[in-house]
């Protein structure tokens, strides 16, 4: 269930990464440093943190993935296209990417015995750590600090993982309830436009 987690979150980030950086009119080294960062970042921090090899440093797969997707969006030229980022399937595996990361940051966080802090923080960090680090790069605002309901989702991701948890129900049907929901609720709330108040 973890690998199916990452893997998935790797694809949808990874696609991500790739349109912010056409977007940001990068050349293609750029393209690549963005990809990785925006689809391995989080999980590199999270495995750090919890002091591990990280996960992509140990399994050659994931890197195989994102090399593979980028040809694919270069081969079909999907970097020509206009406002893809806008666009519903867009949108949607771009959902499932954040959910899936959560998942496996409040995952590993329970399996070294976190706490509450702790399920939060890696959940939070493995879902947007890797964006953060690539908005930065690029000179922009992080996305997650503009967009109220994304990286709200993660860190209600990582209460109801803890509290499966805390109740003994980590099995595969609350888990896939949770992702479900989530999921749904980012679409949502993209669509419905709501956010965060400002302060």
């Amino acid at each position: 269930m973890f690998e199916v987690a990452e893997y998935i979150g790797i694809i949808a980030f990874a696609m991500s990464g790739f349109f912010v950086a056409v977007r940001a009119k990068l050349d293609f080294l750029g393209v690549l440093i963005s990809v990785f960062l925006t689809a391995f970042g989080g999980g590199i921090i999270r495995d750090v943190i919890v002091g591990k090899v990280p996960y992509t440093f140990t399994h050659t797969i994931p890197t195989v993935v994102v090399f593979t997707l980028m040809f694919l969006l270069i081969l079909f030229r999907f970097h020509k296209k206009q406002s893809i980022e806008s666009r519903s399937w867009f949108i949607i595996s771009d959902s499932i990417g954040l959910v899936s990361f959560s998942v496996t940051g409040a995952f590993i966080a329970l399996e070294n015995h976190l706490n509450i802090t702790g399920v939060l923080a890696l959940s939070f960090i493995t879902a947007v750590g890797g964006g953060i680090t690539r908005d930065i790069i690029i000179n922009e605002v992080p996305f997650v600090f503009k967009t109220g309901f994304y990286g709200t989702v993660s860190l209600l991701v990582g209460v109801l993982m803890y509290l499966l948890h805390s109740f003994g129900i980590m099995t595969f049907y609350p888990i896939a309830i949770v992702f479900v929901a989530s999921v749904v609720l980012r679409v949502v709330a993209y669509y419905k436009k709501w956010s965060v108040p400002l302060i």
